[in-house]
């Protein structure tokens, strides 16, 4: 989803902008790093899933914690922006945060 959808609503418009060419490839780089954190901690959650070791309750709190600052953020910037319907603007916060207790309940 953030790869695709995300790619063509916000990665094209950031390319074409008028932004100075560095910090417009920072974003496009950094796009892309979170694509990868995604994927990753996606992965970490599906091993969790299916094996049972010592320490994995552990590493499911802090990636439950990993999404919930990621929920976190968004609802900062959401909230700091003077729009109307703030916590609709930017909705990442409502996929990012079910992750976060989904993970946390498995932790516990």
């Amino acid at each position: 989803m953030h790869a695709i959808a995300g790619g063509r609503d916000v990665v094209r418009p950031l390319l074409a902008g008028s932004l100075p060419d560095e910090p417009r490839r920072v974003l496009h780089a950094v796009w892309h790093m979170v694509t990868a954190d995604m994927v990753l901690a996606a992965a970490a959650l599906i091993w969790l899933a299916l094996r049972d070791r010592p320490g994995s309750d552990t590493i499911a709190w802090l990636l439950a914690a990993h999404f919930v600052a990621y929920s976190a953020v968004f609802l900062a910037v959401s909230l700091a922006a003077s729009w109307s319907k703030p916590l609709l603007r930017l909705p990442q916060w409502m996929l990012l945060l079910p992750v976060a207790v989904l993970a946390a309940v498995g932790a516990a």
